[in-house]
């Protein structure tokens, strides 16, 4: 196909890039040749960031970018660069805070205005083509930046530098300097504290926390689980399952391919943003997994079995990464893929197709915007009774319809996937795997972690600064971030628990050592986004929100936790200690916001359990003590490298090669047990 346009785009890997990348705007990637050339022009830089699965994107690129009488004013008056937030998260978080910092809200597209130094002057998020919903129109806004540049530019670059200078004070928000004792902080009040606070803002009828858009909040949900195994504290159980049950029954979950959408714009968890992430499912096939392990409910096991399906399915390369995204949009549609009208259901089900509709809420209005998404409103069991089938029968039927409208669905244009592989978000499905193992014991589980860690070593790494952050076409590129990093730490953490193969826990020693060195900020010890030798952003910011993804910071704090213990490495654990005492205001306060943080403090107030597995064959009985929901242990088993590993130091199986358990707390250990269940029933 002959396109009119081609602009800079074309040479990129991203998918989102490449989608502009036949826009009549003179679209660059963010680079020297673009920064250069605003210098030279003397002309002030746009930067519009978005990502492939983003549905507002898709409209302001339709309604302006592939207007040419819009694109040739930006092409006038900007020099034009496009961002993939998803390969460029670090130039996403800095510009977002300023959009923030000028407007007082944020959101993709991200549009915007910098000095010829990349300094940000002035932005927002969607722009319509004629002045609507409140808000000037994209035309307007050109043509006012582009007239304030020419007679007030000295305002506009005193105006940029005060912001950049703002961004760079606020990079500390929420941190202070370690108050509280020890002995204070880390105690059952801190912990009820941040329970009762997410429980403040829990809503107890549909789940989730806080009104609409509701997000799935894995964190708080985690969080309450553990608080439940660690108090017995009915109300907190109660809102965690709450949560996933209205999740896996609402139109977030894809109730015939199973996997979450991002979020909910209402809520009832009806009519989501139909975008899939690989992030949103990795985390909750983690938290779906503790939430068998405590409850042994068998909803829970299918949803974690469907969502790994669909993510192998419809995620996984040939390679072995996975994909980042799956479009919300199909022919130019939200949701177009996903939603059903009642005509089309009747004449593929038949004569079910009632008792089909009934149960998933589909009507002839339809319930949202005249069509409508599959929901379940009511239980099974209540249903079946309802209309006098048996539970199985009942089962077996809707099985059988959602196979046939699965087929007929596979026959229509699919959303287009993001198939760039990012090393973060992998490393967070490569967890998930893990969870799920030890969750179900399924060894395809660990087999999939184990070839896929394999994967993201020859992809990602080998270069001499570090790992690359993303992958496409052969072609990795990027230096990693914190994210990267830090996600991946967890995973050789999780790696070894379930293989027992002590050279993950090295190499998860090692990166951390890495970290240390090249993101660590000397004075604070929290660690910056950026790597110390990267130079093209503006500032290297600190990220300590546990939002859509974990921050770095906070899963760093985990893997000083668990690495201090495994290495006796007492500084890391002094670190991790003063690093949440320093958050401590900001999450006891907002813990939803600060949910993984919160999980490092319950796990240092219960104590960690040092568990060593030693004797012949000792891998075999790492299966059965995973299964055991422990969230505050830490699990190793025999290696021939033993000497590395303290808690294994002088432990010897039990008599003619018989495995032995030992249960430790500070080094401190038990007389060994000879048994798995005399472990269990001792921890």
């Amino acid at each position: 196909m002959a396109h009119l346009y081609t602009n800079h785009l074309i040479t990129e890997t991203s998918p989102y890039l490449l989608q502009h990348a036949h826009n009549p705007v003179n679209w660059y990637p963010w680079g020297e040749e673009a920064l250069q050339k605003a210098k030279a022009a003397d002309k002030p830089i746009l930067i519009s960031i978005g990502y492939a699965a983003c549905h507002w994107c898709h409209v302001m690129e339709r309604e302006s970018f592939e207007d040419m009488a819009t694109a040739a004013l930006m092409n006038e008056y900007f020099i034009n660069i496009k961002i993939d937030r998803e390969e460029r998260p670090d130039l996403d978080h800095i510009y977002m805070d300023a959009v923030q910092a000028i407007t007082g809200s944020g959101g993709w597209p991200l549009n915007v205005f910098l000095t010829p130094d990349a300094k940000p002057f002035f932005g927002g998020t969607y722009f319509p083509p004629e002045r609507a919903f409140n808000r000037a129109s994209w035309k307007e806004v050109l043509t006012g930046i582009h007239k304030n540049y020419l007679v007030k530019k000295d305002e506009i670059f005193s105006q940029a530098e005060n912001l950049t200078v703002h961004l760079l004070s606020a990079n500390g928000f929420g941190i202070q300097q370690p108050g509280t004792a020890d002995n204070l902080f880390f105690s059952d009040i801190t912990l009820q504290t941040i329970a009762d606070n997410l429980l403040a803002n829990a809503d107890t009828e549909w789940g989730g926390f806080g009104k609409a858009p509701k997000f799935p909040q894995t964190f708080s949900i985690q969080y309450l689980l553990r608080h439940y195994h660690f108090t017995k504290e009915p109300a907190a159980l109660q809102q965690a399952l709450l949560s996933l049950d209205k999740m896996m029954d609402g139109g977030i979950y894809d109730q015939l391919g199973g996997g979450f959408a991002r979020y909910s714009t209402d809520n009832e968890w009806l009519a989501p943003h139909f975008e899939k992430m690989l992030y949103d499912n990795a985390l909750l096939v983690g938290v779906l997994s503790e939430a068998y392990q405590i409850t042994g409910n068998d909803r829970y096991a299918e949803k974690i079995e469907q969502t790994i399906a669909f993510i192998e399915r419809e995620m996984l390369g040939t390679e072995g990464g996975f994909y980042s995204a799956i479009d919300a949009d199909s022919e130019g549609v939200e949701g177009k893929f996903y939603t059903w009208s009642k005509e089309e259901v009747t004449a593929i089900l038949g004569a079910d197709a009632g008792l089909f509709c009934n149960f998933y809420n589909i009507t002839e209005k339809g319930n949202w915007e005249h069509t409508n998404i599959l929901w379940k409103k009511e239980v099974a069991e209540n249903f079946a009774v309802q209309n006098g089938l048996s539970k199985q029968l009942l089962a077996g039927k809707l099985s059988d319809c959602r196979e046939k409208l699965m087929q007929y669905r596979n026959r229509r244009i699919r959303p287009q996937s993001d198939d760039k592989i990012l090393l973060g978000w992998n490393a967070l499905m490569n967890t998930a795997y893990a969870k799920a193992y030890a969750a179900l014991g399924k060894s395809a589980y660990r087999d999939r972690s184990i070839q896929h860690m394999q994967f993201l070593e020859a992809t990602f790494s080998g270069v001499k600064n570090g790992w690359l952050h993303t992958y496409k076409n052969g072609q990795a590129r990027i230096p990693a971030f914190l994210d990267d990093y830090a996600y991946l730490i967890q995973a050789y953490i999780y790696l070894q628990e379930m293989t027992g193969v002590g050279a993950y826990l090295l190499k998860a020693k090692a990166l951390t050592e890495w970290v240390v060195e090249k993101f660590g900020e000397v004075d604070t010890g929290f660690f910056f986004y950026t790597h110390v030798d990267q130079k093209d952003v503006i500032l290297r910011k600190k990220e300590v929100y546990d939002g859509a993804v974990p921050s770095g910071n906070s899963v760093m704090v985990y893997n000083l936790l668990y690495l201090s213990i495994a290495f006796d490495q007492p500084v890391w654990a002094q670190q991790c200690r003063d690093l949440l005492r320093s958050m401590g205001k900001a999450i006891l306060q907002y813990p939803g916001s600060f949910g993984v943080w919160a999980l490092s403090i319950q796990s240092i107030t219960r104590g960690m359990l040092e568990i060593a597995v030693v004797g012949q064959q000792s891998a075999n009985f790492l299966c059965p003590v995973l299964r055991k929901y422990l969230p505050n242990k830490i699990l190793q088993s025999q290696e021939t490298i033993s000497h590395f590993f303290p808690l294994l130091a002088g432990k010897e199986g039990a008599e003619g090669g018989g495995v032995a358990f030992y249960l430790c707390k500070e080094y401190s250990c038990k007389a060994p047990f000879f048994t798995v269940e005399a472990l269990l029933a001792n921890v």
